[in-house]
């Protein structure tokens, strides 16, 4: 994961101005730790700071086609460019590193602009054509790569991987759209990621589990590709323990293993939690080296203003969950790993989250899976992002590989419809593509195990200690004259009006609040699906534990109010016997 500043058009282009870029380059420096960089052309200015994963020794950006009048700054990984420099097109090419993202200048040179959707990757970049001045700027499909864009009263133009790189030199940002490029040359942002199940139409390929298996194996083993230490976040969910057994597998038999006899695995919580249980069975049953990390409510508690600060939101949820992955990435490095594959993605392409359980129809879950993938960009990869970025570590996601989220999308949703009536839980579909007799990919009640949010995984008294904090820190009286206090995207809660406050102090701008997701969620749906159930209406809470009637360990005033250990664990065996 690399940070990348590009400012295009300064009407001053003097010394001051590129010690002002180096000195706002320098705030990405977490992202990427290992090298600085710097290219300035008249009024255009493109820095990089490193996070070296591929070509640790040579792929020092920005990075130049043959003749250097091509540039670029990337942050990401093109896992296809191998065979992109072996094309008729670019074989003929001369390269000056082992970088992935080189063979964005050649492509460039050979197709102009047309090139991105010939990308499989995660990526945002900045390329800039020195012969005509002209520039584009890029973001991955799903947003897994951060992006924003500002816009100077010089009438410069700003992109950078983070918004505290832009923030206080732009009189307007916003976020960079996903799937889109920006071109100087055609005028303003356009769409280059329109797949099918964009337009939210009701698909109806039957359902494969064996293409869907493959498919996914193919973006797990795409993702191993790196020159440094690496492993898996592993909270022994469903989503992580996928993709440790796919990775696990792929290394027994390949010679891709450099770094130990065994692939690591982390996972963090407080003491006792189902997380660290059920992470700990699950690498236990693949045989990996495993790191069980513990944290404290307290010291998330410490680390709150930090996490609001790196992850730059004021959303709820995505705080919740950011601090103990922020914890955990911290000493991730602190063992050397710069790198780590993680879940992400899986619930909103099948419906995982326990809400989805009041799906009325499958057209209506088909609309609220796009509409949380579409959203994922604001959410769960932002998260991902920034809560590892912020100590150079480097998250790769399988579950929003291009091609797997072609497969997946394309499937008839009747397929992800929860029916107990036929044995069918949350994201069914892929649990049993993966539930292999003569092979078993996982242990049986691990694969049918219950959904369960992070911010909830890592232990319930987690999301307790956090409203309890907030309670003390944010009276009724503010609560009351929130909406005065903040009229755009009021905080309803006092915890949410505790993050906001502290978001508010870093970035004061009504821009920088205006980047951030509002509108009311239950267990993180949409408000679209809120309608579902009415009794959700008074109960409006991000965490799982709001599904009320359906999560195990429901809050109180549901039916199932006992949350032991032993008595989840029962749950999940039964529900695993059920499906056999």
């Amino acid at each position: 994961m690399c940070g990348i500043l590009a400012v295009l058009g300064c009407v001053d282009n003097s010394q001051a101005t590129r010690s002002r870029i180096i000195k706002l380059s320098r705030r990405l420096r977490h992202r990427g730790p290992d090298w600085s960089g710097l290219h300035c052309y008249e009024d255009c200015y493109l820095a990089h700071e490193r996070l070296a994963i591929i070509d640790p020794i040579s792929g020092d950006q920005p990075l130049y086609s043959e003749d250097k009048t091509v540039v670029v700054t990337v942050n990401g990984e093109i896992y296809n460019h191998k065979a992109l420099r072996e094309s008729e097109s670019l074989k003929s090419h001369k390269y000056h590193t082992g970088s992935d993202c080189e063979v964005l200048a050649h492509l460039y040179e050979e197709h102009g602009e047309e090139f991105i959707n010939m990308l499989d990757g995660m990526f945002a970049f900045v390329l800039l054509d020195t012969k005509d001045k002209s520039y584009i700027a890029v973001r991955d499909p799903i947003g897994v790569i951060p992006l924003y864009i500002g816009w100077g009263v010089d009438g410069s133009v700003w992109f950078a991987s983070e918004m505290k790189a832009l923030s206080d030199d732009c009189e307007q940002f916003m976020a960079f759209p996903p799937g889109h490029i920006y071109s100087s040359k055609q005028g303003g942002l356009r769409r280059w990621y329109n797949p099918p199940w964009f337009s939210e139409l009701v698909p109806s390929t039957p359902y494969d589990p064996l293409v869907l298996r493959d498919t996914f194996e193919k973006a797990v083993i795409k993702r191993l590709m790196t020159d440094v230490p690496f492993g898996v976040l592993l909270s022994g969910g469903l989503d992580s323990s996928l993709v440790a057994s796919v990775a696990i597998r792929h290394l027994e038999k390949s010679d891709a293993r450099q770094w130990g006899s065994k692939l690591h695995t982390f996972c963090i919580g407080l003491k006792g939690s189902p997380d660290l249980k059920a992470g700990k069975e699950v690498a236990d049953y693949l045989g990996t080296r495993h790191h069980e990390l513990h944290f404290t409510v307290q010291e998330g508690i410490d680390a709150i203003e930090e996490v609001i600060y790196h992850v730059e939101t004021y959303d709820v949820t995505t705080i919740r969950a950011s601090t103990p992955m922020f914890l955990m990435s911290r000493k991730i490095k602190s063992l050397g790993v710069k790198m780590v594959l993680s879940g992400e993605g899986s619930d909103e392409i099948f419906g995982g989250y326990l809400y989805f359980h009041k799906a009325p129809n499958k057209k209506e879950l088909h609309e609220e899976t796009c509409r949380k993938i579409k959203a994922l960009y604001q959410y769960d990869c932002l998260r991902a992002n920034k809560s590892t970025s912020a100590w150079g570590v480097e998250a790769r996601v399988p579950f929003l590989d291009k091609e797997f989220l072609d497969v997946a999308m394309s499937i008839d949703p009747e397929w992800k419809m929860i029916r107990p009536d036929l044995g069918r839980i949350e994201k069914w579909v892929l649990r049993n593509a993966f539930d292999d007799e003569k092979n078993p990919y996982l242990p049986k009640h691990i694969l049918y195990r219950q959904k369960e949010q992070f911010s909830d995984g890592v232990g319930y008294s987690w999301i307790d200690g956090l409203k309890d904090h907030a309670n003390k820190h944010v009276s009724d009286a503010m609560l009351t004259n929130a909406n005065f206090v903040f009229p755009d995207n009021t905080p309803l809660t006092k915890e949410a009006y505790y993050y906001r406050a502290i978001f508010e102090k870093f970035f004061p701008k009504s821009a920088a609040r205006a980047t951030v997701p509002g509108g009311p969620s239950v267990a993180c749906s949409t408000a679209k699906a809120v309608e579902w159930d009415a009794a959700w209406k008074g109960n409006l809470d991000p965490s799982g534990r709001a599904a009320l009637g359906v999560h195990v360990a429901a809050y109180e005033g549901d039916k199932a109010e006992d949350t032991r250990p032993e008595k989840l664990q029962k749950l999940a065996e039964k529900t695993a016997e059920a499906i056999v």
